[in-house]
């Protein structure tokens, strides 16, 4: 193990929380953060006052930070964060979470993100999103994710060969895998000639390679063993996270995110690799980024991604369970909360109390994810391993 990799002992992850998402919303950020931490308090039998620890992450709460938030919801803790990452902020809040219980900063932190989605959440989320992207692409009229991973895309299937044909597989295997999950806002079947077929957005970004925005919250919380046996909560220890941002930038074109600077340090502090794997939940804004995970997480090269895509089944009794939720793609993305969706899924997978589908006998998860888009590439990624946990 590298030096630099000090192991988890004394912080355990329990209590996944998934507020059911709306399409649109009249209500504030606030509001779903609201109805997360009341979940949360159903759920452990904590009160406002037992969470000592707060993490927190959204797009749509401005001008509230994670400070106006705590007095907004009526909590008092002695250790805080604010986590502006998006897709990243899931898997960095459970890295902060866990060192802030194993120092002794705090003993109960709530990790908890929550979006609205109003008519017009896009322009304003637009609007105030990034200095970079206001001063070298609005000017030209360039606005918004879809152009931005339609560059990515199309330069990633001409360096590496992978087709929309492989990319339709990982999008209907998420579709099958969110039939189960009674809270995904995709309802409907999605066949292989649907996707080719479907309209182009931003090519080769078509209807299907995109998310559907939406309102929700999620939440998870991290503590000590002691504390959560005392609770009666099931467990999954922290294996091994990483955390890396804006990772080489010399590339002209996204083709990598930051977990290949320090996959092999994940998989050494975990003492296992991709093939011990149950599931892995990849975050997912486009089906190229999903694809990019899979070959910087180590289940393949980026040259053999067209062969390794062909070979394995991603639904639930697959091969490699993929957004066993349907991810992003087929249950929605609720703004900075789609980066704990995958947090919350993989926890639930191990702890054996998913919202649709069991993955028989999981006892690893794989998260992974990827956020803040500027202008032209994710600046922002991370990945942890969580395994079951047994307490005695």
């Amino acid at each position: 193990m590298s030096a630099r990799v000090k192991p988890y002992d004394g912080a355990v992850v329990c209590a996944p929380v998934t507020v059911p998402y709306a399409r649109f919303s009249p209500e504030s950020a606030h509001w779903w953060t609201g109805r997360a931490l009341q979940a949360l308090s159903q759920q452990t039998g904590l009160k406002p006052g037992d969470f000592d620890g707060f993490c927190f992450a959204s797009f749509s709460s401005v001008p509230d930070t994670v400070v106006g938030m705590v007095q907004h919801m009526g909590l008092s803790p002695r250790w805080m964060d604010h986590i502006p990452t998006g897709g990243a902020s899931g898997v960095m809040a459970l890295r902060r979470a866990a060192r802030a219980v194993q120092v002794g900063d705090a003993e109960v932190v709530a990790c908890v993100s929550g979006d609205t989605n109003q008519i017009d959440s896009f322009r304003q989320g637009l609007t105030g999103f990034s200095r970079f992207s206001q001063d070298a692409t609005y000017p030209y009229g360039f606005g918004g994710p879809n152009a931005t991973f339609a560059l990515i895309t199309d330069n990633f299937m001409r360096e590496f060969g992978v087709s929309r044909e492989d990319f339709a597989k990982l999008c209907v295997a998420q579709r099958t895998n969110a039939l189960s999950n009674p809270l995904a806002l995709m309802k409907k079947p999605l066949s292989f000639e649907q996707y080719v077929n479907a309209r182009a957005i931003s090519d080769p970004v078509h209807l299907f390679d995109c998310v559907m925005p939406c309102a929700g919250a999620e939440a998870f919380i991290v503590t000590t063993p002691e504390k959560a046996q005392e609770l009666g909560l099931s467990v999954a220890r922290i294996a091994g996270t990483i955390e890396r941002h804006n990772a080489y930038p010399e590339d002209a074109v996204q083709t990598r995110g930051g977990w290949g600077c320090d996959i092999d340090e994940l998989w050494a502090a975990a003492g296992c690799g991709p093939q011990d794997m149950d599931c892995l939940q990849a975050y997912d804004d486009y089906p190229v980024i999903v694809a990019m995970q899979l070959a910087d997480l180590g289940f393949c090269t980026k040259v053999d991604l067209p062969q390794f895509i062909t070979e394995n089944d991603f639904t639930i009794p697959g091969s490699l369970p993929l957004n066993t939720n349907g991810g992003q793609l087929s249950a929605g993305q609720a703004g900075a909360a789609g980066g704990f969706q995958n947090v919350t899924e993989g926890l639930r997978q191990i702890l054996h109390c998913p919202l649709g589908d069991q993955i028989p006998e999981a006892r690893r998860a794989l998260i992974s994810g990827f956020g803040l888009v500027n202008f032209d590439r994710g600046v922002c990624t991370g990945a942890a391993i969580l395994e079951q946990e047994v307490l005695r």
